[in-house]
């Protein structure tokens, strides 16, 4: 009997393992009957604006999730790392410069790892009464012009930061995107808010893409846990389709990552075979049927290799919110109403979240802290700022109501 419950055991994990992998696109062949548990409990998401959900992890001494996370804030004194003195032109054009950050040895091992931090800087500018840094997702950079442009006619100084191995910070020989451990990047936030409080003088707003998203809690609830958010000028977050958790059924996160976290180990730049998929990047690019214009080597239409250290990180980082942040400060998530999972364009892709599960993204909101507003918009895609012109519009007028709430809130509820 004994062996039966073995090899029962490892059966139920080879198959949910060739699951995961088809799910994410492996060319196999074999299509096993499984059961997906998506079918026999489906997660009924209301869609009531400006909803604030409760993460639903209890933590030790009825602690609400969001309450507590005390982790390490990375090391950031090194004197050989400064970032260079003067702001270059910028591939954007003359209203644009750039900074570049270096950020000395790859802790990965690919050479001497540098950061770029973007700054719009018309001569017509109005004043501005606070400044924002924002942070893009995978296989992204900061091209986005319109959104520049529109927070600076709100007041904001804007700057926009490509992480390491990203857009502007990639270097030949480096693997695009991957890190090992999403803390690495505290380095080059911690230094771009610095060159930004020292400029400005003013309250920082920090806003962040999909895995930008992930990243950035973690990074100011760091901050929080080390000595407050607020006093490092941090006022609120804007995540825009944060990426919170895993695609897929819940055994394929509860299955999968195990493994994952094996492979991630040990061969930290395996590539994980997800297929091909051109229809976000089609949906987006005006060679295709987009509207923008953007660098298609620093973002191309079918993603970046995906590398399972990196998607370890991932996972890592993603447990971590999971336990409850406190990032210190309100945040507003704008999300998509609908996701639709697609290999190839079609209409519908104009429409919908082709990248994450927008119910994961409303599911663990709550995990971020007490003061979360999320704002399902219809229509938006992955990148609602990249949506469609009516579903674009509606961000904008979400996150500008959402912003005067912020600028007018005491300090202390804010």
């Amino acid at each position: 009997m004994r062996t039966t419950s073995v090899f029962s055991i490892v059966a139920a994990f080879d198959t949910a393992f060739v699951d995961f992998l088809v799910f994410w696109g492996h060319p196999v062949a074999v299509r096993l009957p499984v059961v997906h548990l998506s079918l026999i409990l489906p997660l009924s998401i209301p869609e009531s604006r400006f909803e604030i959900p409760e993460c639903e992890r209890s933590l030790p001494n009825g602690q609400r999730c969001g309450a507590v996370y005390l982790g390490r804030v990375t090391s950031d004194t090194s004197s050989t790392t400064s970032p260079t003195t003067t702001w270059q032109p910028d591939v954007l054009g003359d209203d644009y410069q750039q900074l570049t950050i270096p950020l000395g040895p790859d802790p990965d091992g690919e050479g001497d790892v540098v950061a770029t931090l973007v700054r719009y800087a018309p001569s017509d500018a109005p004043v501005a009464t606070r400044a924002v840094l924002y942070v893009h997702g995978f296989t992204d950079y900061f091209f986005q012009e319109h959104l520049a442009q529109h927070l600076a006619a709100q007041g904001y100084t804007f700057y926009a930061l490509d992480l390491r191995k990203c857009g502007r910070s990639q270097r030949s020989g480096q693997t695009p995107h991957f890190v090992s451990d999403l803390e690495f990047y505290d380095v080059e936030l911690n230094r771009s808010l610095r060159v930004i409080r020292e400029e400005t003088g003013l309250d920082v707003l920090v806003m962040a893409h999909s895995t930008g998203g992930l990243v950035t809690s973690l990074w100011i609830d760091r901050l929080h846990a080390a000595g407050g958010a607020r006093a490092q000028g941090i006022t609120g977050l804007v995540l825009n389709s944060p990426w919170f958790d895993l695609q897929g059924p819940g055994y394929y996160r509860s299955i999968g990552t195990p493994l994952l976290e094996g492979l991630g180990r040990l061969r930290a730049f395996a590539k994980i075979p997800l297929g091909v998929s051109t229809a976000y990047g089609d949906s987006l690019h005006k060679s295709v049927s987009g509207e923008w214009d953007y660098n298609l080597d620093w973002k191309p239409l079918s993603g970046f290799a995906v590398h399972a250290g990196w998607l370890r990180a991932i996972r890592r980082g993603q447990f971590r919110l999971h336990k409850g942040l406190d990032i210190g400060a309100p945040a507003l998530i704008l999300r998509s109403k609908l996701t639709k999972f697609m290999r190839k364009y079609g209409p519908a892709a104009d429409l919908a979240d082709l990248v994450l599960d927008v119910k994961q993204i409303q599911r663990w909101a709550g995990c971020l802290g007490d003061r979360t507003n999320i704002v399902p918009i219809e229509g938006a895609r992955h990148d609602v700022f990249l949506s469609a012109e009516t579903p674009r519009t509606q961000a904008f007028a979400e996150l500008d109501s959402w912003l005067r709430w912020l600028a007018a809130a005491p300090e202390s509820d804010a």
